[in-house]
């Protein structure tokens, strides 16, 4: 418009003032003009900007391109942020005001689902970990009760969860996920109990009871035009009768609460089903690609570490690092067996963790150089998050098994809490401090397996379960960008 308006005011300028003649025709022109226009950069029209946000609420902006997708825009945020680990990370796609979020799928184009949001609204994309994203292929009957799979071709017959992945992903016969859900009145705030049948081709209810009669059944919605979210304070925020709350809404249109499909199920387990079904049903054999993707790319990265290390191992000449034993009066001497080395290398590590235990435990040292100050630099303790935010923090970032954190109690002081997802729950553990000899320990189990500090908690029961139910895998992290 600049350009335009400068055009314009040009011509009319140049009506009014007699022509002045050119004083240097040869480089105005273009023919003669030594700048070739073809040279000279074109616009950077591919690339666009995007704010994407981390778990501390700071926020990086990217530049991307017009198909750059969501496994790509994770990917150069893992480079940029220096993540550790290459996989398990997602972006989120976050509405705050309504409490709605939803995981991108790996093959979703970014910019295309920007453009379906309001320029109003406070919608943002966070960059966080996700475990949970590709876990029912590993575990298809912990995301797939079978009392809630059926065969569309035959009422009659039940599948197991297993049958539902491989019948989805081949051209055979289709499954269908069934069941009651609560389900918001447009009109009204009351929550209603209806049965709804999902299916290929689309969602559906039952005007009477859990009557399948195609004169008793409604359609609802098409799986191809529909996102489906995760409803976070659905109590608070849509009066919903239980937590375990999610919604459907079509993806082309922006986001206003009269489009949303507002359901609430029973339990956490019966709504990550309806969920993932959605996921399956809409997507089918793409998502398994997206799995397939993951794990080479994570084969490959174990791979290229492993080669990595060899070689740096190769690389070290046989005299620039010698095994040496100093116990002895006399002085030092090599260690020539490798095994012997190997052995003494343990035991140093270990006798230097006793002294330091030792050392760090004697009632003259403040308790700032105390061993339990070492759990602050880890990145699963949390510090003083609450409870609720703690299963908030593990449910965002996948409920997969396994999965965990430490945080400091605030009902009970000097102690901390183990939160480890099992089974699709957040189970919490309380760990005390106790004293032994005089020296400071924690305990899970009543003093009966001790521990000098919280890492060295976490390393045993990465090992080994002990009372727990299954062991710690996944750490529960927060990555500032």
């Amino acid at each position: 418009m600049i350009t335009l308006n400068r055009a314009k005011g040009a011509e009319s300028f140049s009506s009014s003032v007699p022509a002045i003649p050119n004083p240097f025709p040869e480089l105005c022109s273009p023919s003669k003009s030594p700048v070739l226009i073809s040279s000279l950069p074109l616009p950077a029209t591919n690339k666009h900007l995007i704010k994407v946000y981390g778990e501390d609420s700071h926020s990086r902006s990217v530049w991307v391109s017009r198909a750059a997708t969501a496994r790509e825009v994770c990917h150069m945020l893992v480079q940029t942020a220096h993540c550790s680990d290459q996989e398990n990370w997602a972006l989120l796609e976050l509405h705050p005001t309504l409490g709605l979020e939803r995981c991108l799928e790996d093959h979703e184009v970014v910019l295309e689902v920007q453009a379906t949001w309001s320029l109003k609204g406070d919608t943002r994309f966070v960059f966080c970990k996700n475990y949970a994203k590709y876990e029912f292929f590993r575990k298809p009957m912990l995301f797939f009760p079978e009392c809630m799979i059926s065969d569309s071709a035959d009422v009659s017959k039940g599948m197991t969860s297993s049958e539902l992945i491989k019948n989805l992903l081949k051209s055979g016969t289709c499954p269908e996920i069934q069941g009651f859900l609560q389900v918001k009145e447009s009109s009204r705030k009351a929550w209603k109990k209806v049965y709804f049948f999902l299916r290929r081709s689309g969602l559906y209810c039952s005007t009477k009871g859990s009557s399948k009669e195609p004169r008793h059944l409604q359609y609802v919605a098409d799986l191809d035009d529909l996102n489906v979210y995760t409803v976070v304070n659905s109590r608070k925020l849509y009066g919903a009768p239980a937590d375990f709350t999610f919604c459907i809404k079509p993806f082309r249109n922006p986001i206003r609460t009269q489009d949303l499909k507002i359901l609430c199920a029973e339990n956490e387990q019966i709504r990550t089903c309806w969920t993932s079904a959605f996921r399956l049903f809409k997507y089918g054999k793409q998502l398994q690609c997206n799995y397939q993707l993951s794990t080479s790319r994570r084969l490959t990265f174990l791979l290229l570490h492993t080669l990595f290390v060899s070689l740096c191992e190769q690389s070290k000449s046989e005299a620039s690092l010698v095994a040496m034993d100093f116990s002895g009066k006399a002085g030092g001497r090599v260690i020539e067996n490798p095994t012997e080395a190997q052995s003494a290398e343990r035991e140093e590590g270990q006798a230097w963790r006793r002294r330091e235990a030792l050392r760090c435990s004697l009632p003259n040292v403040n308790s700032g150089a105390r061993p339990s100050s070492i759990h602050k630099t880890q990145p699963w303790f949390h510090g003083g998050v609450s409870r609720k935010e703690t299963q908030r923090l593990i449910e965002k970032q996948g409920l997969v098994d396994g999965m965990f954190l430490i945080r400091e109690s605030q009902q009970h002081a000097q102690c901390f809490v183990l939160s480890l997802c099992y089974k699709l729950k957040t189970k919490h553990y309380l760990v005390i401090p106790c004293e032994d000899g005089g020296r400071k320990y924690f305990t899970m189990d009543d003093g009966l397996t001790l521990f000098i500090d919280l890492l060295q908690l976490v390393e045993f029961h990465q090992i080994n379960k002990g009372i727990l139910p299954v062991c710690l895998k996944h750490p529960c992290v927060c990555v500032a960008l």
